[in-house]
């Protein structure tokens, strides 16, 4: 005669948590341990911590059963991985083997590393899990207590820190009480633990200032170009310290992405907004995502941040196309023949290069050594339309000396950037609350474009003229349209006038 049990657990794909059944048969006959259900590696050796487990927590274990045992993980078809199976495995176990009072399981998942001792490892994607688990309407969520504050973010769902095997057996059968996390509350920060550049530390550069002002106003994109040394590296990173702190929404948003790829570590959820900056020799997976088991790329980690990318034309070729599909649609679509992911990927795009190979074309103190040729194939490596997608392209400047020595840094103007970029976000709040998703004017779509920007009648001819002489393309005319919006938030406009236009056109013409 069989015993079986039905407990659930979750499986993370991408950045959702599917629904996993474990089911345990307990067979009379010659001993054996199966795990079923397309599991990897990690999986197939969750029965020798789990039989560990069992012993170190005083329970007959199944190295001490001369019976069949038989673990389904269901759906069988999609592909388990990682060992946070191991906790539900063992309760499954416990109730198939009668070692345990029989309680309701079909309003509880179970997930959790073990340990050989039975306590219980952190795991990623707690919050992700909690998540599932409230709209699929489970009343409770046992996870190791590391990864307690983590899943108590969501609300609706109680969740129960467990420290070890013997201490959930207790709770289970009535002996123990064990109190369920409190709600998790998240305060918004400016920043991560690591330093960023004050943008008031900056000297000089104000054309290049403006320009950040306006990229953080409004999520635009932006391209510096300029000779070594010129502070491109230090602007970026100073973009960081005028972004306006993360909203609820989006620090679960990125929060989800972080867990997934677990890369939380001490941290319960991320409530700052991340600036990402990969190396060079980064492949196209780490940077746009997927691989054998699909994680975020580098582009998702920066959602709703900001990804820097430092020497533009020195990234491979195809990694640099591979993006522009990412940044006119705000996602990552990872297909494979087994089915396709989405990442989200909602960044700021900031790009620094040189303008020729010896760095110093156009430069007024430092003469160029390149030919025509090598700065004409140099800029030649980022290709038109990746440019096109490129809202803000500027140059910076060689910094004069005068300017380096000077010590009465504008405190008051980097504050005063805060405040414009805070207004400007609100009000792009405001106008697009009805719309739903959208939180910035360069998510906007064509459409929503045409009803949204405002043009006075002088505006309206100079977009026409300029149109028909500057050969524009069509995406090129709206982020136009879109950057002069956020200029006209800037200033609080109503409209969109003539020098909003201009301005936002003047960042379209490239001097090289």
């Amino acid at each position: 005669m069989s015993n079986i049990s039905k407990v659930y657990s979750a499986a993370i794909e991408g950045i959702e948590a599917k629904l996993i059944e474990i089911e345990t048969d307990i067979n009379v006959g010659l001993h054996s341990f199966n795990i079923v259900g397309l599991a990897d590696k990690s999986l197939s050796e969750a029965k020798e911590r789990v039989s560990s487990a069992l012993k170190n927590s005083g329970v007959k274990p199944p190295t001490k059963e001369n019976r069949k045992i038989i673990i389904n993980l269901a759906p069988a078809d999609l592909k388990k991985t990682g060992s946070h199976y191991d906790l539900g495995i063992a309760v499954g176990y416990l109730i198939a083997t009668k070692q345990i009072k029989e309680f309701d399981s079909s309003d509880k998942i179970f997930v959790g590393e073990l340990a050989l001792d039975g306590s219980l490892r952190p795991i990623s994607g707690a919050l992700n899990i909690s998540r599932m688990a409230k709209k699929g309407e489970f009343k409770e969520v046992f996870v190791p207590e590391a990864n307690a504050a983590e899943a108590a973010i969501v609300d609706g769902v109680k969740i129960i820190p467990i420290s070890n095997l013997l201490n959930l057996i207790d709770y289970l059968e009535g002996r123990k009480v064990i109190a369920p996390n409190l709600k998790t509350k998240i305060q918004p920060s400016l920043s991560s633990d690591h330093q960023l550049v004050d943008i008031g530390d900056i000297k000089g550069q104000e054309n290049a200032k403006r320009a950040l002002m306006i990229a953080a106003a409004g999520g635009h994109n932006l391209l510096m170009q300029g000779s070594p040394g010129s502070g491109k590296t230090m602007l970026a990173q100073a973009l960081a310290s005028i972004l306006p702190p993360p909203s609820l929404e989006e620090i679960i948003e990125v929060t989800r992405i972080y867990s997934s790829a677990g890369l939380l570590e001490k941290n319960s959820f991320i409530s700052w907004r991340p600036f990402r900056s990969p190396h060079q020799t980064a492949s196209p997976v780490a940077v746009i995502g997927g691989g054998q088991n699909p994680r975020p790329g580098e582009i998702s980690l920066a959602h709703r941040g900001v990804l820097f990318l430092d020497e533009l034309p020195e990234f491979r070729r195809d990694l640099l196309e591979a993006l522009r599909q990412p940044l006119e649609s705000g996602k990552a679509l990872i297909s494979r023949a087994r089915g396709s992911l989405v990442f989200p990927a909602k960044f700021i795009l900031v790009a620094a290069m040189n303008p020729c190979p010896c760095g110093y074309y156009g430069d007024e103190e430092k003469e160029c050594r390149c030919s025509a040729y090598e700065t004409f194939r140099y800029q030649k490596k980022v290709s038109g339309p990746l440019l096109d997608r490129i809202d803000l392209q500027i140059t910076v400047p060689r910094v004069k000396i005068g300017q380096l020595q000077d010590k009465n840094l504008d405190k008051k103007s980097a504050d005063d950037m805060r405040a414009r970029v805070n207004e400007a976000r609100a009000l792009q709040k405001e106008r697009f609350d009805a719309v739903g998703g959208i939180l910035t004017n360069s998510e906007m779509s064509s459409k929503l474009c045409d009803e949204v920007v405002r043009l006075d009648s002088q505006a309206d001819k100079f977009l026409k003229d300029v149109f028909e002489k500057s050969l524009l393309s069509a995406r090129g005319y709206y982020r136009v349209l879109k950057t002069a919006r956020t200029i006209a938030d800037l200033e609080e406009s109503k409209d969109v006038k003539v020098n909003h236009l201009a301005e936002a056109f003047q960042y379209r013409l490239r001097e090289n």
